[in-house]
């Protein structure tokens, strides 16, 4: 078995279908055909069942999809690893980061593509949970997210922290004091959409808890991954939401009004972070210094 024939089974488990993966393949069915049962005569077993018209994974197929996927990326990544000890800043980069972090990503991103303008990038979207396993899946190098993270995978660059702001209607008659300031009270019974990742604890509970400590149990009307979406809900004039300050420096919306929350002790805390013991493309490790370069002055 070779890397060619792991592609051409990994490509059949993808489609299901042997003439659907031959067509991504760009090669006629039969040779891909007789490449699957080659696999299987050498294995002595099945690696598909068939279900009508698609393809399945038997048990034994399942776990050469996996760990044939895991080989392949390792050995692709060693050739850009080789690659790279001869030749220039060029490619792909594929990065990650949450819609409330996108201003810390744009600062750098602006720099980085002055200093390497032949550089392509892919991004990918998502709250600290989904990029955090994007990250372990192999679909993009590096992330900037929001804290806390529970993994210990991960290499993290902390970025500087910064106030949660309130966000309300500009209809709204929010009562501030001097300096545009809200009081924790204020809040009580006014409706909140807060920010809640898909799994694990984030900023919704630091949210929850930080309005506790004020003496207030928070009216949450809305939970939502998506910072773009509950700002275009505040906008709307659905309810208020409290997000990071510099969320409302990416995004520009009409009709809304942002707010200091007095007395806050809570901080909003992000980072970039990348997987332990993985090698990183040259790309990822100047735009991590870029970051650094920028952000981080201690």
């Amino acid at each position: 078995m070779d890397l060619k024939q792991l592609r051409y089974f990994r490509m059949v488990a993808e489609e299901q279908q042997v003439t659907k993966a031959a067509k991504r393949l760009h090669m006629a069915q039969p040779p891909l055909s007789q490449q699957i049962k080659l696999m299987e005569e050498e294995l002595n077993l099945k690696l598909f069942d068939r279900q009508g018209r698609k393809l399945e994974l038997t048990k034994a197929g399942e776990i050469l999809f996996e760990k044939g996927g895991r080989l392949l990326t390792e050995f692709e990544e060693t050739l850009v690893e080789v690659r790279e000890t001869s030749e220039g800043m060029r490619g792909k980069m594929h990065i990650g980061s949450t819609k409330s972090c996108f201003s810390y990503l744009s600062t750098a991103m602006n720099i980085f593509k002055t200093q390497h303008p032949n550089m392509r990038y892919q991004l990918r979207e998502g709250d600290t949970y989904f990029l955090e396993e994007c990250i372990k899946n192999r679909e993009i190098e590096l992330a900037i997210v929001r804290m806390p993270m529970q993994s210990e995978e991960f290499n993290i660059l902390k970025l500087p922290s910064e106030p949660y702001v309130l966000v309300a209607p500009e209809s709204w008659n929010v009562v501030s004091s001097k300096g545009n300031t809200v009081k924790f009270e204020e809040l009580h019974d006014m409706p909140l959409m807060l920010l809640h990742r898909i799994s694990g604890r984030g900023q919704f509970e630091l949210i929850i808890e930080e309005c506790r400590d004020h003496g207030i149990e928070p009216n949450i009307t809305c939970e939502c991954p998506d910072a773009t979406m509950l700002l275009s809900l505040v906008a709307s004039g659905v309810g208020a939401t409290i997000v990071p300050e510099s969320t409302l420096k990416a995004f520009a919306f009409k009709n809304i009004k942002s707010y200091q929350l007095d007395k806050a002790s809570v901080k909003a805390e992000s980072a970039v972070i990348w997987q332990k013991d993985r090698y990183l493309t040259k790309a990822s490790q100047r735009l991590i210094q870029t970051f650094e370069d920028q952000f981080c002055f201690v």
